[in-house]
């Protein structure tokens, strides 16, 4: 029998609808961590990953989307797992650590040694039994999974320094106007229950000065407005929490050589939903589909396919392909890295590349639908949007199509409102 001193609980932090609009016109439809990649939605994967921590107690998600937007959800996923998942809505934005802090009741239920904390929009093979191990040896309040990049895009990310003996964390800063580290926050945590004090003391440290502190005319009326704008309870996890604990032996970091990436935008999605694909060669190969099978479609590469999926045996797939329910897609198709969403019809012929095709969405015969492939640039890939229809022999290029447009002429480097 597992003591509750052992116990474990995950918390994921999904963020809410103002904070998806740079993944429109695809979270016009679902909430962004519902959205698909490589067949299984944004959460799933994290979620999915949970389940090798030992002693795990169970699995929150916290944001501001309306309860019933993941009821569905988290109802399959609880089933599946057999792990007791729970959605909690918060009434408004708390920040990263303040969002924690505020359920802290629902989180200590279980009285956890241990809480992970993982943000929805992560990509990555989050190897949280390893950092579990290597928290435990640290003896620290918390543990940062960490990455090395590029020294011209740590700036993008919370940067850290560490010790390269010890792997105590020694200073944090997060987006750096100039460069101090190449090592960058990836953004999944593991915390003792002392991180809940850590919280209270930074609200106290705020509330003091807001109300001791002695402003000039500039600085009152920026704290004021300030003020106005977040909750006195609104306390963030890298400049609030991170910062002031570094280098005070309470913070150590776990380094993963593995594959990361932010999901911010559509183009990032696709690249990250290969990157899955790729690692179900090693997790989860039942969930690719197969290429030795004569009886259907030609298969290239990494590629999911629903099973109520429809695809001629004329059709050739791959690599990095997600095709999800319902989709019929005819004799003589090509698809390259693309996400084809459910109930889509890609008639005989039609060629798409580089390119995410909504829902209910439709194309030709003949038809073309690509992108460049950039990843980062806003017209990188294509995007249809729910129900657009690309009549026969159209072509479209590096483009997005907002929802229920028919589109019977040529486009390229387009936005279509």
């Amino acid at each position: 029998m597992t003591s509750s001193q052992e116990r474990v609980v995950a918390v994921i932090l999904v963020g809410g609808p103002t904070k998806g609009t740079r993944f429109r016109p695809l979270s016009l439809n679902v909430p962004k961590p519902l959205f698909p990649l490589a067949g299984q939605p944004m959460i799933h994967h994290p979620i999915s990953v949970c389940k090798r921590i030992p002693n795990l107690a169970q699995i929150y998600l916290i944001g501001f989307y309306e309860e019933r937007e993941f009821a569905l959800y988290v109802s399959s996923i609880s089933n599946e797992l057999r792990i007791p998942v729970r959605y909690l809505k918060e009434d408004k934005p708390h920040g990263s650590a303040g969002g924690l802090y505020n359920f802290r009741d629902y989180v200590m239920e279980d009285n956890p040694s241990h809480i992970f904390l993982l943000n929805c929009d992560v990509c990555c093979s989050f190897p949280l039994p390893e950092m579990l191990e290597a928290h435990k040896r640290y003896g620290g309040m918390g543990t940062v999974l960490v990455i090395k990049v590029s020294a011209e895009s740590a700036n993008q990310f919370g940067e850290l320094v560490a010790d390269p003996i010890t792997n105590e964390v020694l200073h944090y800063t997060e987006k750096p106007e100039t460069f101090v580290s190449d090592l960058i926050n990836c953004g999944v945590y593991v915390f003792t229950q002392d991180i809940f004090t850590a919280i209270q003391d930074a609200i106290m440290r705020r509330n003091d000065r807001a109300n001791w502190h002695r402003e000039t005319s500039l600085e009152a009326l920026q704290s004021a407005t300030n003020r106005a704008l977040l909750p006195a309870d609104f306390v963030r996890l890298d400049q609030d929490i991170l910062s002031p604990l570094s280098g005070k032996k309470m913070l150590y970091t776990y380094e993963t050589i593995d594959f990361w990436e932010q999901i911010k935008t559509p183009g990032m999605s696709l690249k990250c939903s290969a990157l899955y694909l790729s690692q179900f060669r090693h997790t989860s190969p039942h969930l690719l589909a197969g290429g030795g099978d004569t009886r259907c479609a030609t298969i290239v590469g990494d590629v999911y396919i629903h099973p109520s999926a429809k695809v001629h045996l004329t059709a050739k797939i791959g690599p990095n392909v997600s095709i999800s329910a319902n989709a019929r897609i005819g004799a003589g198709v090509r698809l390259i890295s693309c996400l084809i969403l459910d109930d889509v019809e890609i008639k005989e012929n039609a060629v798409v590349i580089n390119s995410i095709v909504g829902w209910k969405s439709s194309i030709g015969r003949w038809a073309r639908v690509q992108g460049d492939g950039d990843y980062n640039a806003k017209l990188g890939i294509t995007i249809l949007g729910e129900a657009v229809a690309v009549e026969d022999e159209v072509v479209v290029v590096n483009s997005i199509v907002l929802p229920n447009k028919t589109l019977n002429i040529s486009v390229q480097e387009e936005i279509i409102l």
